[in-house]
């Protein structure tokens, strides 16, 4: 990927998505990359590299998106830009799965949650039902986790 531009990148996964050209530029901009597209892609910060990943698993239109770490290597505002990215597309009707191990961001961005921890589910549903009072989503998992272990020395 590293020698190849953005757009080539996604050009070369276009076709199995069934993803018109149109399509492909559509997708440039709307995950901001429309003026880095004939960049190569070596020359792209993580967070860009995220964001072409972005545009690589939209290239066939899905109703389910799943993302891992989606959040990794961004800046602040390409934080707040991918939750408004995300929450528009779930709000289309379509739905998000993430995976991440910052809770403080999957707080900030999600409505449902499974927390899980050594391959164990200790939580599922929605946020507000897991957090009691005031408690944030990082203390909700070590409630839970230490409620399974007993307590850790």
């Amino acid at each position: 990927m590293g020698g190849r531009t953005g757009r080539g990148h996604l050009r070369c996964y276009a076709p199995a998505a069934g993803c018109s050209p149109e399509r492909l530029d559509r997708l440039l901009a709307e995950t901001g990359l429309a003026e880095a597209a004939d960049r190569p892609v070596s020359g792209y910060s993580t967070g860009m590299k995220q964001r072409l990943s972005l545009a690589a698993a939209l290239l066939g239109d899905p109703e389910l998106l799943i993302l891992d770490e989606p959040s990794n290597g961004l800046d602040p505002e390409g934080m707040l830009w991918l939750r408004t990215f995300l929450r528009r597309f779930a709000a289309s009707g379509r739905t998000v799965l993430l995976s991440s191990h910052l809770l403080s961001e999957m707080e900030q961005t999600v409505d449902d949650v499974l927390l899980m921890h050594h391959g164990k589910l200790l939580s599922s549903g929605p946020l507000d039902h897991l957090l009691t009072q005031g408690e944030r989503l990082e203390s909700a998992f070590m409630r839970l986790t230490q409620a399974g272990e007993g307590t850790q020395t």
